[in-house]
């Protein structure tokens, strides 16, 4: 079982910055991507941004150019170094972390999500 812990989250003002870190452990094997989503109240869950192994990563239209996602590959970690904050990125944020396992089962992992609050 891989579990995600992940930090950072809070209560920031418009234009305030805040970074989110995400640690994976457990039996890994390899990890294929890891990334972060969001899900604000009365919303679906969406994807954020996600950094896959050997590739670019990818950011959801709306933080482009505010956010970056970066992983430490030696540490099963990935970062959301977010600026600019808006009040509608207030949302609940979910590390997700695909690979597989030790014994090459794949695996698809969820964080207990950290909340940021965008509010002045």
């Amino acid at each position: 079982q891989v579990q995600l812990v992940e930090s950072g989250g809070g209560l920031v003002q418009p234009g305030g910055s805040l970074r989110l870190s995400c640690a994976a452990s457990g039996s890994i094997f390899n990890i294929y991507a890891m990334g972060w989503y969001r899900q604000a109240p009365g919303k679906q869950r969406e994807l954020v941004a996600t950094v896959p192994s050997g590739g670019s990563t990818t950011y959801t239209d709306s933080v482009k150019g505010r956010f970056t996602v970066s992983r430490d590959n030696a540490k099963n970690t990935v970062f959301l170094q977010m600026n600019s904050l808006k009040p509608e990125d207030t949302a609940v944020y979910y590390c997700n972390a695909r690979g597989s396992y030790i014994s090459l089962r794949e695996f698809d992992s969820w964080g207990q999500g950290t909340q940021v609050t965008v509010s002045s």
